[in-house]
């Protein structure tokens, strides 16, 4: 089979050299040094974004690297560099059928849970622009942004690619083959100390990884007692492939770069040669089985990412979602779903909470509720959606306070969409209405 040029990403803070020892593999592995092209890109300046890096990386691959605007290529990407390489893939039509194999090596699909302390006055003396210049000591405040946790970057991304109308990572070669990989350990001694992530390879979450996202709508809008109330919770469609994560055994997010070791070039050799469905579930196959002992070591995690709006699609900035079981007359709340959980920077109506599955016995759960707690903080509008279980008529004086529990036992029965579902990432878009205060009678906003 022909050989493909290479691209090579990498991550937040790093440049071309970060690549050095993969291209010295894949030149042992029988490719020719012109064929390899390690890219450099700015992400300790401030004003730059990763939307901007995208669309240097592709002028950068027609005049320095020398690929025609339809010439194939594969590509290798660490960290930070799966969100520039989907920035360009969805930025315009026609280059998913271009780019031909996707390799993520430990990737940052979701963000990482350090990019929010990269923003701090620590992040830019550890890891700031040390080079003298108008950049000096900047942290990339921009490309940190869109790295945090819950990040609206990383949630419009995932609607335009993940959950799009059209299919971006099939198993066919009418678009990439992508193949996933992250070391099943984090970082030892001081570093440990500072970046120490339970469920991670020290950088990134397993379970933020694979691009298996699904995404629930909880459409508390509509009136149970009416018709179409069913649809009070929606499964968005997923026209992906499987793509499982391929753990590789005590490598971090560093050494799986700079020691890749022997198995993981091998797999990556044979997911670089792919070239039919068939052949791309058979590596899927005999790489999970490869990797099996290297996944038995590891716990099982699930990440949320959660988002509440209202009917007009403006953020819900002040909320509380609770899960919880029921049994007989009591309630039994999750409170491990609770315990690590991160609000977006830049708009608090999303939310990421990173779950140990183990934690909960999830397997053996007959039925799950969500309690919604949202308040606007005024006495004249409030928030409201059917199925609360207190009087949705605020009383005067009150701040628009609103609390309401849902039903959502039909994902975790054993058809359809699962609710838990180890490494991998589930959107949640909560939906409320927002309305003038009180709900009945002369409301406090506009009268005659």
């Amino acid at each position: 089979m022909p050989r493909n040029p290479i691209v090579l990403i990498h991550g937040y803070s790093d440049d071309a050299g970060a690549f050095e020892e993969w291209q010295r593999i894949l030149e042992g592995r029988g490719y020719e040094v012109a064929m390899l092209h390690a890219c450099t890109y700015r992400s300790l300046t401030n004003e730059v974004t990763i939307k901007d890096i995208a669309e240097g990386f592709d002028r950068a691959l027609r005049i320095q690297a020398g690929l025609s605007e339809d010439e194939p290529f594969d590509a290798i990407v660490h960290s930070t560099g799966m969100l520039v390489i989907r920035a360009w893939l969805t930025a315009y039509e026609g280059r998913r059928e271009r780019l031909k194999h996707l390799v993520g090596l430990a990737p940052a699909t979701f963000g990482s849970p350090l990019a929010h302390k990269g923003r701090s006055w620590l992040g830019a003396l550890f890891k700031g622009n040390r080079h003298l210049g108008p950049d000096f000591m900047e942290a990339g405040d921009k490309v940190l942004d869109g790295l945090e946790l819950a990040s609206r970057f990383t949630w419009d991304l995932a609607h335009q690619d993940l959950l799009g109308d059209e299919t971006f990572y099939g198993p066919t070669r009418r678009t990439p083959y992508v193949f996933i990989f992250c070391g099943n350990a984090g970082y030892g001694g001081l570093q440990q100390l500072v970046d120490r992530e339970p469920g991670s390879d020290g950088v990134v979450r397993w379970a933020t990884c694979p691009l298996n996202t699904r995404k629930i709508i909880l459409d508390l809008t509509r009136d149970p007692e009416r018709e179409g109330s069913d649809q009070r919770i929606e499964i968005a469609e997923w026209k992906n492939t499987d793509i499982p994560l391929m753990p590789i055994d005590g490598k971090n997010h560093g050494t799986i770069l700079s020691e890749p070791g022997d198995v993981l070039p091998e797999l990556v050799d044979g997911a670089l040669q792919v070239s039919s469905a068939a052949a791309f579930t058979q590596w899927i196959d005999e790489a999970t089985e490869r990797t099996r002992k290297s996944r038995e070591k590891m716990d099982e995690w699930q990440q949320f990412v959660v988002r509440a709006v209202d009917e007009r699609g403006d953020p819900v900035p002040d909320y509380n979602i609770q899960l919880f079981r029921r049994t007989g007359s009591s309630d039994g709340g999750i409170h491990e779903f609770d315990v690590d959980v991160h609000t977006y920077r830049g708009d608090s109506s999303l939310r990421c909470f990173h779950v140990r599955l183990a934690d909960l016995d999830y397997k053996r759960m007959s039925n799950l509720w969500v309690r919604v707690i949202a308040s606007s903080g005024s006495q004249l509008v409030g928030y409201h959606g059917f199925g609360s279980e207190k009087s949705v008529v605020a009383p005067s004086g009150s701040d628009g306070k609103w609390d309401a529990a849902l039903d959502i036992s039909s994902l975790v029965d054993d058809t359809g969409i699962k609710f838990f579902y180890p490494f991998t990432t589930t959107l949640i878009e909560l939906r409320l209405n927002r309305e003038p205060l009180p709900l009945t009678g002369k409301n406090e906003v506009c009268w005659f």
